[in-house]
């Protein structure tokens, strides 16, 4: 019989460089999807639009990424620091219920 490999555990959380495996995956694709329509029959001109869109998209799609994950890296470095705002504040063993009435006390 053969023996395999035991596979490494990934983390529970995404990698350190997943964020850039995306952006190269779409440039790659900036590049690959204009040569697959020219190579069935678009014109070059549309295969050329298509780039620029498929461009501007990952564009787009980068810096979105870059601002998520400056803002997950200032989350950690904050640490556990309860959240600040109009939600996060709850006020000890208060009641948020209408009719509910305290104890056994009956409900008219």
């Amino acid at each position: 019989m053969q023996e395999t490999a035991a596979r490494p555990k990934h983390s529970p959380g995404p990698s350190a460089d997943s964020a850039s495996d995306v952006v190269r995956w779409a440039a790659f694709s900036c590049v690959l999807v204009p040569v697959v329509l020219v190579v069935y029959g678009t014109s070059v001109g549309g295969a050329a639009a298509a780039a620029l869109g498929l461009a501007a998209v990952t564009a787009a799609c980068r810096a979105l990424l870059r601002k998520s994950e400056r803002e997950a890296a200032r989350a950690r470095a904050a640490g556990s620091a309860p959240a600040r705002g109009r939600r996060a504040r709850v006020a000890p063993r208060t009641q948020r219920g209408g009719r509910h009435g305290s104890g056994s006390a009956p409900v008219d």
